[in-house]
């Protein structure tokens, strides 16, 4: 073959992978240009039947997709008012089983024992060119089986972060569900740390106090606990690992480089205190499953946050999913300032195009939905229809 065809051959392969590129961000710009009209979410697994009587559509404004200040309505009191919420038995199994066609959560939950072995060289997901050493600690804490190994729970309840908890009185009604997972939500940029495995104790009447999973992402152990830089520190961080008794603790330790000497130290300190602590470290495929599945139905996020990621898995092993503290907005229905954590005094600042996540965009998703029964997102206080 000469050297002139070859350079031909080169220079048209060249061409296609730049109109593919310029393709796919016209895409891109479109949906996220998209505001002038209102629209129904309808991934191709989904039924275009809405379970509830006034067909509500998807707001597509600029609010709801770029993180305005104002939020979308959800049909709470301050709003028209909108049929009850009516569970979508039907779409939520559609939804399921098309999941199931990219991943199996109760396999990708975790690593398992039988998969990595002490020594072994793993690439970060999303630092390919770094690697990290399986240690022999880690592997300890590596489960044999599946901490999901055949469970299925009639109701669970997925908990982030948002301000929109505070004095929200859900406390009880969160507590009420059959399996809870507690999730971080993305760090704000150049603020204070926030803290993944997030404080109920204080806030029990709000957030509730029971806790299935917590997700743990390794930087809250710099950004939280200071790096354990002292015996206090180090205190704080074990008296936080023991309030988790009996539940799973989801750390994706091999996400990306530099958490690797902070899962050293929580996997050390599970082990020295022989804490009841169910350790799980999400296979190396879970996130692009997961953000493949979504893509593939047209929600064209960047990155899935946590949130998003625990909702997708949920769907395996959970029957009606509820979601609390989901709220990425600076103000509520009402108009009043919402915290970016429940927990903390930091202001609201998201800004999507200095993020990894879509968080807007991602909402607006969760909240088509709501309105069509899959799920049920919980923006007001509990008692009331939210």
């Amino acid at each position: 073959m000469s050297f002139e065809f070859r350079s031909l051959m080169f220079g048209i392969l060249i061409l296609l992978i730049i109109f593919l590129i310029i393709a796919d961000i016209s895409e891109v710009q479109e949906e996220i240009g998209n505001h002038g009209s209102t629209r129904k979410f309808y991934p191709q697994s989904f039924s275009p039947k809405s379970n509830r009587d006034d067909g509500t559509e998807v707001d597509a404004s600029p609010a709801a997709e770029t993180g305005g200040s104002t939020p979308p309505s959800l049909g709470t009191s301050s709003g028209p008012p909108t049929p009850e919420w009516i569970f979508n038995k039907t779409l939520s199994n559609s939804i399921r089983k098309n999941i199931l066609k990219f991943l199996d959560a109760e396999r990708d939950i975790s690593i398992l024992k039988g998969t990595l072995k002490p020594g072994d060289v793993v690439h970060y997901i999303f630092d390919r060119h770094s690697t990290v050493n399986v240690s022999e600690s880690l592997y300890r804490l590596l489960p044999a089986v599946s901490p999901m190994k055949d469970q299925h729970h009639q109701r669970c309840a997925i908990v982030g972060n948002s301000g929109i908890l505070l004095n929200s009185s859900c406390g009880g009604q969160i507590d009420a569900h059959d399996f809870i997972i507690r999730h971080e939500t993305p760090q704000k940029k150049k603020t204070t740390p926030l803290c993944n495995l997030a404080p109920v104790e204080e806030f029990a009447g709000d957030v509730g106090r029971r806790t299935s999973l917590v997700t743990m992402n390794p930087s809250v152990v710099q950004r939280a606990f200071q790096d354990l830089s002292s015996e206090l520190w180090r205190g704080r961080f074990l008296r936080r690992l023991r309030d988790l008794e009996g539940s799973v603790l989801w750390i994706p330790a091999f996400m990306a480089k530099g958490g690797e000497e902070r899962v050293e130290w929580a996997v050390h300190l599970i082990l020295q205190h022989a804490l009841n602590v169910r350790t799980a470290f999400p296979s190396l495929r879970l996130l692009h499953a997961v953000r493949g599945y979504w893509l593939t139905n047209k929600v064209l996020i960047k990155r899935p946050t946590t949130g998003l990621l625990m909702y997708t898995m949920a769907t395996r092993f959970c029957e009606e999913i509820h979601l609390y503290g989901f709220w990425p907005f600076p103000r509520d229905l009402r108009g009043n300032p919402v915290k970016y954590h429940y927990y903390d005094a930091l202001s609201y600042e998201y800004t999507s195009h200095a993020s990894p996540h879509t968080m807007p965009l991602e909402f607006s998703t969760l909240r088509a939905l709501h309105s069509q029964g899959a799920l049920r997102l919980h923006t007001g206080p509990c008692g009331a229809d939210t």
